[in-house]
C-alpha cells in the first residue's frame, strides 16, 4: 500500500486525529463523551461548565412525592432528573409500584434508559429529544383535565408546562437539581482559547454555553473563540450560541451525546475526503 493511500485509510478511521477539542459538559456526565471523542483520535480538554447541585430545599418535591398517586402524567425533561426523583419517591416511602398507574413521558432515550432501568415503564419518548417534541406526541383532547408532574431543573424552558395548561391540563413543576458555574482555576484552558489553539469546542446544553460565556465576564462567543469551531447537541443549544454572539458550525440531527459525535465525525470527515480527492489531482486512467 502506498504511503499516501496508507495515510487516507488513518486519517478516515480516526477522523478526529490532531484535533484539540474541548468538552463542556458537567464533570459527571463527560466520562463516555471524552473515551469517545479519544477513541476516534481526539486530544480532549474536560472544561466543564455547569455543575449539578440539588435545589435549596426539596420541600416543595417532597410535597408533590406524597401525592403522585393522584398524577396522570409523569414527564422526566432531562436524565439529570431522574436520580432525584427516584431519591425523593425512597424518602416519601414509596416504590415504583406508585407509579403504576402514572402515564410517564421521557424527553430522550437516555433519560427513559435510566427509567426503566429504575422499574419504570416509559410511555413516551419523543424522535425529537426536547420539550416540542413530548408535545408532539400529546394533544389537547388526551391531556384535557389531567394532572401533570414535570420535576426539572430550576431554570428551564417553559414550552412544555405552558402549552400543557394552554390545552387544559393542571401542571405542577417542581426543581429537582440546579445547574451552576462550577469554581476551579480555568486559566490553562482559557489561554489555549484566547490563543487559537482550540480546534473545536462541544455545547451539551444551553447553560453550558450561558455558564461558559459568563467565565470569560460576559465576552461575546465570537471573540473568544474566534476561529474554534463550535459544535451543538441541537438547534435550542445553537441558538443560545447565536444570542450571545456566536457562530455554530455543526448542529446534530439528533439531541444526544452519540448524534452529537456523529455530527463532528461527519464534519470532520467531509473535510478529509475533500483533502484527498485534491490531492488526488484528477481521475486516474
Amino acid at each position: 500500500m502506498q504511503g499516501s493511500d496508507s495515510k487516507n485509510l488513518m486519517a478516515f478511521d480516526k477522523p478526529l486525529s490532531g484535533k484539540r477539542i474541548v468538552v463542556t459538559r458537567a464533570r459527571a456526565q463527560a466520562p463516555d463523551f471524552i473515551q469517545r471523542l479519544e477513541d476516534l483520535g481526539g486530544d480532549v480538554i474536560e472544561f466543564p461548565t455547569i455543575e449539578i447541585q440539588p435545589p435549596e430545599s426539596f420541600a416543595a418535591f417532597d410535597q408533590e412525592m406524597e401525592k403522585i398517586e393522584s398524577y396522570d402524567w409523569l414527564i422526566l425533561t432531562s436524565v439529570n432528573g431522574v436520580e432525584p426523583f427516584l431519591s425523593r419517591l425512597r424518602a416519601a416511602g414509596k416504590t415504583v409500584a406508585s407509579l403504576a398507574q402514572l402515564n410517564v413521558g421521557a424527553i430522550g432515550p437516555e433519560t427513559a434508559k435510566k427509567l426503566e432501568l429504575a422499574g419504570i415503564k416509559v410511555d413516551r419518548v419523543p424522535t425529537r429529544y426536547q420539550a416540542e417534541g413530548i408535545l408532539d406526541l400529546l394533544d389537547p383532547e388526551m391531556m384535557r383535565g389531567k394532572r401533570v408532574l414535570i420535576p426539572r431543573a430550576a431554570k428551564a424552558r417553559d414550552v412544555l408546562p405552558e402549552t400543557l395548561r394552554n390545552w387544559g391540563a393542571s401542571v405542577d413543576v417542581v426543581e429537582a437539581y440546579r445547574t451552576i458555574a462550577p469554581t476551579g482555576d480555568f486559566s490553562a484552558v482559557k489561554l489555549l482559547l484566547r490563543q487559537g489553539k482550540v480546534d473545536l469546542i462541544s455545547f451539551t446544553s444551553s447553560s453550558t454555553v450561558s455558564n461558559f460565556a459568563q467565565l470569560f465576564d460576559g465576552a461575546k462567543l465570537c471573540e473568544i473563540l474566534g476561529n474554534t469551531v463550535v459544535a451543538c447537541i441541537g438547534p435550542i443549544t445553537a441558538k443560545t450560541v447565536e444570542e450571545l454572539d456566536g457562530h455554530a458550525d455543526i448542529v446534530a440531527d439528533e439531541f444526544t451525546v452519540g448524534g452529537l459525535i456523529q455530527a463532528i465525525v461527519g464534519y470532520y470527515s467531509a473535510k478529509i475526503a475533500g483533502q484527498s480527492s485534491h490531492a488526488g489531482g484528477g481521475v486516474r486512467n
